[in-house]
């Protein structure tokens, strides 16, 4: 986004920007942890959010720590036992629904300015149509198990 693009922007960019470097990182945090699931994963949206990152004219966290301690979903706990798919169906579900907070309260926040920035709105909005879509695929799996 040039900058008389992020003129017209009504939200905080500082504020925007931290809260997608935030969602940013909960992304390549979910990777990490979803590698480890990888027969269980459809991917992330981490280079997505990067995109925007740089066209508000920030820059995305590259150091795995700092990632960790600005992610919304600090973690994604698995069991003990990684052949317990009912488990590990159950942690992935969860982190999806920690996701969908998280975009759901950035798409509320760019909801203010959607006349002025109709893109990044939809950005969020798709994401968060991919994550509700994931936590239901995972709910759908744990279900098909059950019977």
């Amino acid at each position: 986004m040039g900058k008389k693009g992020r003129e017209i922007v009504e939200v905080n960019i500082k504020e925007l920007l931290k809260d997608l470097n935030s969602a940013y990182a909960d992304e390549w945090i979910a990777y990490f942890y979803y590698t480890w699931a990888a027969d269980f994963i459809e991917g992330p949206d981490y280079p997505t959010i990067a995109d925007e990152l740089y066209e508000l004219g920030g820059e995305p966290e590259r150091d795995i720590e700092d990632l960790q301690k600005i992610a919304n979903c600090k973690k994604v706990i698995f069991p003990k036992n990684e052949r317990d798919l009912d488990s590990v169906l159950k942690a992935v579900a969860e982190a999806e629904g920690c996701a969908i907070d998280v975009y759901s309260k950035l798409l509320k926040k760019v909801s203010a300015c959607y006349d002025k920035d109709v893109r990044t709105f939809h950005l969020i909005e798709h994401i968060l149509s991919e994550e509700i879509q994931h936590e239901e695929a995972f709910e759908n799996l744990m279900e098909r198990k059950r019977k």
